[in-house]
């Protein structure tokens, strides 16, 4: 039984009729409305005190009205402490006034782009890129990490050290090759990765990249287990990732086979993993 209060660092809401998803008309299952009710009726039972929400991927046009509908739902939810948003870091230095703009709400605490989505894998290596990356620094904002496959690893890693002074977090363990059982390179680049000392990860997503009918937690077992041995109790955090999360399962399955693996942590360890980390890094 899970027993603690927890920080999700990895909640989507959306409302396609507020704010366009082109990426949902491939997807039918999420091709709805996934509001807060839904959010607590998954959740029901846990002790969810504080959520991150982190842009899921609206019409590129719309990123600033993504921001002003999940700042205005999170009037009537408290719990929401923390905006992570779509930004257009490619412009470089022209990025400047709308990172401002952004960082004008006091909910915003960082970007993310979702590498793994563009074409070219040398995209985050881009010097305007990188110029947008770093000039996060100056408005106190973490860069959330979404990538899949080596090369695109290969170029973050690059990325990150040109960017020292931005906190970067590893959304869904940077996604390995779980259905295929694959280790190699992920886990080389996992401890690269560690080991730079601005760096965190998200233990979430982790069942979306298994078989979705039919991953065990011994199909997870070993990446969560890297993950730790890697990044150290003091740089994870847990995230739920819902709704996509229900593509391969419910909430609560996530969630129950994370604490089961991590059943030999101590009390203060777990704690860790699933609030106070989480608090830290994201500033709730």
């Amino acid at each position: 039984m899970i027993d603690i209060p927890i920080v999700d660092t990895h909640l989507h809401i959306w409302d396609p009729e507020k704010v366009s998803y082109p990426w949902l008309t491939d997807v039918e299952k999420l091709n709805k409305p996934h509001l807060l009710d839904g959010y607590r009726a998954a959740t029901e039972g846990l002790d969810i005190t504080k959520m991150v929400f982190v842009q899921a991927e609206a019409d590129f046009s719309q990123y600033a009205d993504e921001v002003d509908w999940v700042t205005e739902q999170a009037k009537d939810e408290p719990r929401i402490r923390g905006i992570i948003a779509w930004a257009p870091l490619e412009k470089g230095e022209a990025a400047r006034d709308e990172l401002a703009k952004l960082a004008e709400n006091p909910l915003l605490r960082g970007i993310r782009r979702i590498i793994q989505f563009e074409e070219n894998v040398e995209f985050c290596l881009r010097p305007d890129f990188i110029k947008g990356v770093q000039m996060l620094s100056d408005f106190n904002m973490n860069f959330d990490i979404c990538i899949k496959g080596d090369e695109q690893f290969k170029n973050t890693l690059e990325l990150v050290r040109q960017c020292p002074d931005v906190p970067f977090i590893a959304d869904h363990i940077n996604k390995p090759f779980i259905k295929e059982k694959i280790m190699d390179p992920w886990a080389g680049y996992m401890k690269e990765l560690a080991d730079l000392p601005n760096t965190c990860c998200k233990m979430s997503g982790l069942m979306n990249e298994a078989e979705w009918d039919t991953w065990t937690l011994e199909d997870l077992r070993p990446y969560i287990d890297h993950v730790l041995q890697c990044f150290g109790i003091d740089k994870v955090a847990f995230g739920g990732d819902w709704p996509v999360c229900t593509l391969a399962g419910t909430y609560r399955r996530w969630i129950d086979t994370l604490w089961e693996a991590v059943s030999d942590l101590s009390a203060d360890e777990k704690k860790k993993l699933f609030q106070t980390n989480a608090e830290a890094f994201y500033r709730v």
